[in-house]
């Protein structure tokens, strides 16, 4: 098999496994709000046996743990196809290496979630790196994908110069991002959602005390309007770059906004499951477009010395 067609199947792997990753951290957020993570109150079995009950709960809980098997085979015959191939091997090891390191802390904060009885601390640990490894996989697709056209083209594309600054920036949102997402996990297992039942006020406050669950609930509501504020910022910047670039960041502010009416829904309609589920779909589909974007961003050349202006040197 030729590199570039190595490549393009270590891309497929990857994409295909950040896609069903991306479906278990939606079933982990109707876990959660379902009130289901104890439904299994053992590890790895559910209630002693391989196939349990057929109970609502349970069925939730087991079939969460199904889609973590899935993504696990995934994994792992992703990192085989890699490790067998050196040219892969050389590329792409270090951030396989990454994934199956991430994917066995996953594992055991997914048991320690049951053992510790849904501690929120722990439970909070496991979304967190259950969207790292997200990201990581999103990262590893990418660079699979451009060395496929690499080893293809011969050749570096012509990508046209991003202005200066906006790879940083882009970076920077998408870091936030991620801590609103985590936060929303903290919101969600310490059952906050509803300890502000109006918006946008707060009990009738618009700066409530920052204390107990209204202080975890505002704190996730101000990062929610700093993360909306700063992509609509990224739109405005991005309005004069590349075709890619210019459709990530309007994808990434459709999506805020779209993120922005599910919060809201979520808080007046005392959050309901799916609502829920969906409000955390649509944050991590932003926080893949905005690391995409960044991606395509970073991947630019560096402006030429001589095209630099003089004063500007």
């Amino acid at each position: 098999m030729s590199p570039s067609r190595a490549f393009a199947m270590a891309a497929l792997l990857g994409r295909t496994t950040a896609f069903l990753m991306f479906g278990l951290l939606v079933v982990g957020a109707v876990v959660r709000t379902t009130g289901s993570g104890l439904a299994c109150p053992d590890w790895p079995l559910c209630e002693g046996r391989l196939i349990p009950r057929f109970q609502f709960n349970v069925l939730i809980e087991w079939g969460h743990r199904m889609a973590a098997l899935l993504v696990s085979v995934m994994l792992f015959a992703t990192a085989a196809w890699v490790l067998a191939r050196r040219e892969l091997r050389a590329r792409l090891g270090g951030l396989i290496g990454l994934s199956v390191l991430l994917l066995f802390v996953q594992i055991l904060l997914g048991a320690l979630t049951v053992w510790k009885l849904l501690s929120p601390a722990v439970v909070s640990s496991h979304l967190a790196v259950a969207v790292l490894l997200f990201v990581t996989l999103l990262v590893f697709s990418l660079r699979a994908d451009t060395h496929a056209d690499l080893e293809e083209a011969g050749a570096t594309p012509a990508v046209p110069t991003p202005a200066p600054g906006l790879t940083a920036a882009f970076a920077v949102v998408a870091v936030l991002t991620y801590a609103q997402v985590v936060l929303g996990g903290l919101v969600s297992t310490n059952h906050a959602s509803t300890a502000c039942p109006d918006w946008p006020t707060c009990r009738g406050e618009w700066f409530p005390a920052m204390t107990g669950l209204i202080g975890i609930h505002m704190l996730h509501r101000f990062g929610g309007y700093l993360v909306a504020l700063s992509v609509l910022m990224l739109a405005l910047a991005a309005r004069s770059e590349s075709l890619p670039v210019l459709a990530g960041a309007r994808a990434a502010f459709t999506l805020v906004v779209a993120q922005v009416i599910l919060g809201v829904c979520n808080v007046l309609l005392a959050a309901p499951v799916w609502v829920s589920a969906m409000h955390l779909a649509t944050a991590v589909a932003l926080l893949a477009t905005l690391v995409i974007t960044t991606y395509r961003l970073a991947s630019a050349p560096a402006p030429h010395p001589a095209m630099v202006p003089a004063e500007a040197r």
